[in-house]
Protein backbone atom coordinates (compact mmCIF):
# COMPACT_ATOMS: atom_id res chain seq x y z
CA UNK A 1 0.00 0.00 0.00
CA UNK A 2 1.23 3.51 -0.77
CA UNK A 3 2.86 5.26 2.18
CA UNK A 4 5.18 8.17 2.98
CA UNK A 5 8.25 8.30 5.18
CA UNK A 6 9.52 11.17 7.31
CA UNK A 7 13.18 11.77 8.13
CA UNK A 8 13.29 14.41 10.82
CA UNK A 9 15.75 16.26 13.00
CA UNK A 10 14.22 16.16 16.50
CA UNK A 11 16.03 19.33 17.57
CA UNK A 12 14.35 21.57 15.00
CA UNK A 13 10.68 22.41 14.66
CA UNK A 14 7.48 21.17 16.28
CA UNK A 15 7.07 17.42 15.85
CA UNK A 16 3.46 17.50 17.08
CA UNK A 17 2.40 19.95 14.37
CA UNK A 18 4.29 17.95 11.76
CA UNK A 19 2.58 14.70 12.77
CA UNK A 20 -0.85 16.31 12.60
CA UNK A 21 -0.18 17.79 9.15
CA UNK A 22 1.12 14.48 7.79
CA UNK A 23 -1.80 12.52 9.25
CA UNK A 24 -4.29 14.89 7.63
CA UNK A 25 -2.72 14.57 4.18
CA UNK A 26 -2.31 10.78 4.34
CA UNK A 27 -6.00 10.52 5.32
CA UNK A 28 -7.05 12.68 2.35
CA UNK A 29 -4.86 10.67 -0.03
CA UNK A 30 -5.96 7.30 1.34
CA UNK A 31 -2.37 6.25 2.06
CA UNK A 32 -1.14 3.85 4.74
CA UNK A 33 0.30 5.19 7.98
CA UNK A 34 3.50 7.15 7.48
CA UNK A 35 6.71 5.76 8.94
CA UNK A 36 9.05 8.02 10.93
CA UNK A 37 12.85 8.00 11.09
CA UNK A 38 14.80 10.19 13.51
CA UNK A 39 18.27 11.59 12.86
CA UNK A 40 20.88 11.75 15.62
CA UNK A 41 23.80 13.89 16.74
CA UNK A 42 26.18 11.30 15.31
CA UNK A 43 24.34 10.86 12.00
CA UNK A 44 22.74 13.79 10.18
CA UNK A 45 20.30 11.57 8.32
CA UNK A 46 22.15 9.02 6.18
CA UNK A 47 21.16 6.03 8.33
CA UNK A 48 17.58 7.27 8.67
CA UNK A 49 17.34 7.79 4.89
CA UNK A 50 18.69 4.29 4.22
CA UNK A 51 16.11 2.81 6.58
CA UNK A 52 13.35 4.84 4.95
CA UNK A 53 14.40 3.87 1.42
CA UNK A 54 14.42 0.19 2.36
CA UNK A 55 10.63 0.41 2.85
CA UNK A 56 10.15 1.75 -0.72
CA UNK A 57 8.07 4.82 0.20
CA UNK A 58 6.23 6.93 -2.36
CA UNK A 59 7.93 10.03 -0.91
CA UNK A 60 10.40 10.89 1.83
CA UNK A 61 9.54 14.05 3.76
CA UNK A 62 12.68 15.73 5.13
CA UNK A 63 12.12 17.94 8.19
CA UNK A 64 15.37 19.66 9.08
CA UNK A 65 18.05 22.02 7.88
CA UNK A 66 20.52 21.90 5.01
CA UNK A 67 22.64 19.20 6.65
CA UNK A 68 19.68 16.84 6.95
CA UNK A 69 18.63 17.51 3.35
CA UNK A 70 22.20 16.86 2.13
CA UNK A 71 22.40 13.56 4.04
CA UNK A 72 19.07 12.35 2.63
CA UNK A 73 20.04 13.43 -0.89
CA UNK A 74 23.23 11.39 -0.53
CA UNK A 75 21.08 8.27 -0.21
CA UNK A 76 18.07 9.03 -2.40
CA UNK A 77 19.52 10.73 -5.49
CA UNK A 78 19.27 8.45 -8.47
CA UNK A 79 16.68 6.18 -6.81
CA UNK A 80 13.57 7.87 -8.23
CA UNK A 81 12.16 8.32 -4.71
CA UNK A 82 11.14 11.98 -4.38
CA UNK A 83 11.86 14.12 -1.34
CA UNK A 84 9.62 16.80 0.11
CA UNK A 85 11.22 19.61 2.08
CA UNK A 86 9.95 20.93 5.40
CA UNK A 87 12.56 23.63 6.09
CA UNK A 88 13.22 24.02 9.81
CA UNK A 89 16.94 24.90 9.97
CA UNK A 90 18.88 28.16 9.71
CA UNK A 91 19.68 28.36 6.01
CA UNK A 92 17.20 26.05 4.25
CA UNK A 93 18.96 27.03 1.05
CA UNK A 94 17.62 24.40 -1.35
CA UNK A 95 14.10 25.24 -0.19
CA UNK A 96 14.77 28.97 -0.68
CA UNK A 97 16.08 28.44 -4.20
CA UNK A 98 13.04 26.34 -5.11
CA UNK A 99 10.58 28.82 -3.63
CA UNK A 100 9.48 26.44 -0.88
CA UNK A 101 8.36 28.60 2.07
CA UNK A 102 9.56 28.23 5.62
CA UNK A 103 6.72 28.55 8.10
CA UNK A 104 3.96 27.17 5.86
CA UNK A 105 3.85 23.61 7.16
CA UNK A 106 0.51 22.70 5.56
CA UNK A 107 1.70 23.76 2.10
CA UNK A 108 4.95 21.82 2.44
CA UNK A 109 3.19 18.63 3.48
CA UNK A 110 0.50 19.02 0.80
CA UNK A 111 3.31 19.19 -1.76
CA UNK A 112 4.61 15.82 -0.55
CA UNK A 113 1.29 14.16 -1.39
CA UNK A 114 0.55 16.07 -4.61
CA UNK A 115 2.81 14.13 -6.97
CA UNK A 116 4.27 17.30 -8.58
CA UNK A 117 8.06 17.05 -8.62
CA UNK A 118 11.06 18.87 -10.03
CA UNK A 119 14.29 17.05 -10.88
CA UNK A 120 17.31 18.98 -9.57
CA UNK A 121 21.03 18.51 -10.04
CA UNK A 122 23.28 16.99 -7.38
CA UNK A 123 26.90 18.01 -6.94
CA UNK A 124 29.50 15.33 -6.25
CA UNK A 125 32.73 16.20 -4.41
CA UNK A 126 35.71 13.85 -4.41
CA UNK A 127 38.00 14.98 -1.58
CA UNK A 128 41.63 14.07 -0.88
CA UNK A 129 43.46 14.91 2.36
CA UNK A 130 47.17 15.27 3.18
CA UNK A 131 47.54 11.53 3.79
CA UNK A 132 46.13 10.69 0.36
CA UNK A 133 42.86 9.41 1.79
CA UNK A 134 39.90 9.97 -0.48
CA UNK A 135 36.18 10.12 0.07
CA UNK A 136 33.17 11.18 -1.97
CA UNK A 137 30.12 13.09 -0.79
CA UNK A 138 27.29 14.96 -2.47
CA UNK A 139 25.79 18.43 -2.07
CA UNK A 140 22.67 20.10 -3.43
CA UNK A 141 23.43 23.77 -2.72
CA UNK A 142 27.16 24.46 -2.72
CA UNK A 143 30.71 23.50 -1.81
CA UNK A 144 32.88 26.17 -0.18
CA UNK A 145 36.61 26.55 0.44
CA UNK A 146 38.01 29.45 2.45
CA UNK A 147 35.64 31.82 4.26
CA UNK A 148 32.60 29.62 3.76
CA UNK A 149 34.37 26.57 5.20
CA UNK A 150 35.54 28.66 8.18
CA UNK A 151 31.96 29.73 8.80
CA UNK A 152 30.84 26.10 8.78
CA UNK A 153 33.61 24.93 11.11
CA UNK A 154 33.65 27.82 13.61
CA UNK A 155 29.96 28.58 14.00
CA UNK A 156 28.21 26.33 16.50
CA UNK A 157 24.86 24.72 15.81
CA UNK A 158 23.52 26.41 18.94
CA UNK A 159 24.55 29.86 17.71
CA UNK A 160 23.02 29.23 14.29
CA UNK A 161 19.78 28.02 15.83
CA UNK A 162 19.37 31.04 18.11
CA UNK A 163 21.03 33.81 16.09
CA UNK A 164 20.46 32.73 12.49
CA UNK A 165 22.50 34.76 9.99
CA UNK A 166 23.99 36.93 12.79
CA UNK A 167 25.91 33.91 14.08
CA UNK A 168 28.22 34.28 11.07
CA UNK A 169 29.17 37.91 11.72
CA UNK A 170 32.21 37.13 13.90
CA UNK A 171 33.89 34.56 11.60
CA UNK A 172 33.23 36.78 8.59
CA UNK A 173 34.78 39.81 10.31
CA UNK A 174 37.85 37.85 11.41
CA UNK A 175 38.36 36.43 7.94
CA UNK A 176 38.00 39.82 6.23
CA UNK A 177 40.45 41.48 8.61
CA UNK A 178 43.05 38.74 8.13
CA UNK A 179 42.40 38.56 4.35
CA UNK A 180 44.62 35.51 3.89
CA UNK A 181 44.81 34.38 0.27
CA UNK A 182 45.81 30.85 -0.69
CA UNK A 183 47.40 29.47 -3.85
CA UNK A 184 45.74 26.87 -6.04
CA UNK A 185 46.06 25.24 -9.43
CA UNK A 186 42.74 24.48 -11.06
CA UNK A 187 40.94 23.72 -14.28
CA UNK A 188 37.32 23.62 -15.39
CA UNK A 189 36.21 20.77 -17.65
CA UNK A 190 38.96 20.08 -20.21
CA UNK A 191 40.40 23.59 -20.08
CA UNK A 192 44.03 24.34 -19.35
CA UNK A 193 45.38 24.30 -15.80
CA UNK A 194 45.49 27.79 -14.30
CA UNK A 195 47.13 29.16 -11.17
CA UNK A 196 45.49 31.70 -8.88
CA UNK A 197 45.43 33.18 -5.41
CA UNK A 198 42.04 33.39 -3.74
CA UNK A 199 40.41 34.03 -0.41
CA UNK A 200 37.26 31.99 -1.01
CA UNK A 201 36.03 29.59 -3.69
CA UNK A 202 32.41 28.56 -3.95
CA UNK A 203 31.09 25.92 -6.33
CA UNK A 204 27.36 26.44 -6.49
CA UNK A 205 24.39 24.46 -7.64
CA UNK A 206 22.13 27.24 -6.34
CA UNK A 207 22.57 31.00 -6.50
CA UNK A 208 20.99 32.33 -3.30
CA UNK A 209 22.90 31.67 -0.11
CA UNK A 210 22.61 32.39 3.61
CA UNK A 211 21.10 35.77 4.44
CA UNK A 212 19.14 35.68 1.17
CA UNK A 213 22.29 36.87 -0.61
CA UNK A 214 22.39 36.32 -4.36
CA UNK A 215 26.00 35.25 -4.81
CA UNK A 216 25.79 33.38 -8.12
CA UNK A 217 23.23 35.02 -10.44
CA UNK A 218 23.71 32.49 -13.26
CA UNK A 219 23.14 29.40 -11.12
CA UNK A 220 20.10 27.27 -11.98
CA UNK A 221 19.41 24.21 -9.88
CA UNK A 222 18.55 21.94 -12.84
CA UNK A 223 20.73 23.16 -15.74
CA UNK A 224 23.36 20.40 -15.47
CA UNK A 225 26.09 22.96 -14.74
CA UNK A 226 28.19 24.05 -11.79
CA UNK A 227 28.84 27.73 -11.21
CA UNK A 228 32.20 28.65 -9.72
CA UNK A 229 32.90 31.98 -8.03
CA UNK A 230 36.35 32.95 -6.82
CA UNK A 231 36.74 35.81 -4.34
CA UNK A 232 40.18 37.45 -4.48
CA UNK A 233 39.92 40.85 -2.76
CA UNK A 234 42.83 43.22 -2.25
CA UNK A 235 42.43 44.44 1.29
CA UNK A 236 39.35 45.83 3.02
CA UNK A 237 38.56 48.15 0.13
CA UNK A 238 38.30 45.08 -2.08
CA UNK A 239 35.86 43.50 0.35
CA UNK A 240 33.80 46.68 0.30
CA UNK A 241 33.57 46.49 -3.50
CA UNK A 242 32.57 42.81 -3.34
CA UNK A 243 29.91 43.63 -0.73
CA UNK A 244 28.53 46.40 -2.89
CA UNK A 245 28.38 44.12 -5.93
CA UNK A 246 26.54 41.40 -4.01
CA UNK A 247 24.07 43.93 -2.67
CA UNK A 248 23.36 45.17 -6.20
CA UNK A 249 22.89 41.59 -7.39
CA UNK A 250 20.31 41.04 -4.67
CA UNK A 251 18.43 44.16 -5.72
CA UNK A 252 18.79 43.26 -9.41
CA UNK A 253 17.00 39.98 -8.84
CA UNK A 254 13.83 41.98 -8.18
CA UNK A 255 14.31 44.95 -10.51
CA UNK A 256 14.67 44.92 -14.29
CA UNK A 257 16.27 48.36 -14.25
CA UNK A 258 18.90 47.21 -11.75
CA UNK A 259 19.58 44.13 -13.85
CA UNK A 260 20.30 46.37 -16.83
CA UNK A 261 22.67 48.51 -14.77
CA UNK A 262 24.41 45.39 -13.45
CA UNK A 263 24.92 43.95 -16.92
CA UNK A 264 26.40 47.26 -18.08
CA UNK A 265 28.73 47.58 -15.09
CA UNK A 266 32.42 46.75 -15.61
CA UNK A 267 33.65 43.30 -14.55
CA UNK A 268 34.83 43.06 -10.96
CA UNK A 269 38.11 41.14 -11.15
CA UNK A 270 37.95 40.46 -7.42
CA UNK A 271 34.78 38.39 -7.99
CA UNK A 272 35.51 36.00 -10.86
CA UNK A 273 32.84 33.64 -12.25
CA UNK A 274 33.10 30.51 -14.38
CA UNK A 275 30.74 27.70 -15.40
CA UNK A 276 31.20 24.05 -16.33
CA UNK A 277 30.47 20.46 -15.41
CA UNK A 278 33.68 19.72 -13.49
CA UNK A 279 36.19 21.59 -11.35
CA UNK A 280 39.53 20.09 -10.37
CA UNK A 281 41.76 21.96 -7.92
CA UNK A 282 44.98 21.35 -6.02
CA UNK A 283 45.97 23.51 -3.04
CA UNK A 284 49.48 24.48 -1.97
CA UNK A 285 48.51 23.88 1.66
CA UNK A 286 45.55 22.03 3.23
CA UNK A 287 42.30 23.97 3.35
CA UNK A 288 38.93 23.32 4.90
CA UNK A 289 35.93 22.51 2.75
CA UNK A 290 32.22 22.55 3.50
CA UNK A 291 29.31 20.96 1.68
CA UNK A 292 25.89 22.51 2.27
CA UNK A 293 27.08 24.05 5.52
CA UNK A 294 28.72 20.92 6.98
CA UNK A 295 32.49 20.89 7.48
CA UNK A 296 34.39 18.06 5.79
CA UNK A 297 37.86 18.71 7.15
CA UNK A 298 41.10 19.71 5.40
CA UNK A 299 41.81 18.81 1.78
CA UNK A 300 44.71 19.28 -0.62
CA UNK A 301 42.86 18.24 -3.77
CA UNK A 302 39.22 18.26 -4.91
CA UNK A 303 37.33 17.09 -7.96
CA UNK A 304 33.78 18.39 -8.09
CA UNK A 305 31.26 17.26 -10.70
CA UNK A 306 27.52 17.25 -11.32
CA UNK A 307 24.84 14.58 -11.69
CA UNK A 308 22.11 16.29 -13.74
CA UNK A 309 18.54 16.06 -12.46
CA UNK A 310 19.44 13.21 -10.12
CA UNK A 311 17.12 14.16 -7.23
CA UNK A 312 13.35 14.55 -7.39
CA UNK A 313 11.95 17.28 -5.13
CA UNK A 314 8.24 17.78 -4.47
CA UNK A 315 7.15 21.29 -5.38
CA UNK A 316 3.37 20.97 -5.23
CA UNK A 317 2.87 23.02 -8.40
CA UNK A 318 4.66 23.42 -11.73
CA UNK A 319 7.77 25.56 -11.06
CA UNK A 320 8.03 29.00 -12.66
CA UNK A 321 11.65 30.06 -13.06
CA UNK A 322 12.94 33.58 -13.24
CA UNK A 323 15.51 33.78 -16.01
CA UNK A 324 18.98 33.91 -14.46
CA UNK A 325 21.12 37.00 -14.93
CA UNK A 326 24.09 36.47 -17.23
CA UNK A 327 27.17 38.28 -16.06
CA UNK A 328 29.52 37.07 -18.73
Amino acid sequence: MTRAAVVYNPVQGSLDALRLAVAEQERKAGWAATRWYETSREDAGTSAANAAAADDPAVVIVAGGDGTVRAVAEVLHGTGIPVALVPTGTGNLLARNLGIPRGDLDRCIAAAFSGETRAVDVGVAELEDEEGRRRTSVFVVMAGIGLDAEMAERTSALAKRHLGWFAYVTPIARSIIANRLFHLDYRIDEGRVRSARAHTIIVGNCGTLTGNMLLIPDAVVDDGLLDVVMMRPTGRFGWARIGTRLTIQGIARRSRLSRRLLRDAPDLRMLAYAQGTRLEARFESPHGIELDGDGFGLVVRVRIGIRPKALLVCVGHPPVDEAPMKLR
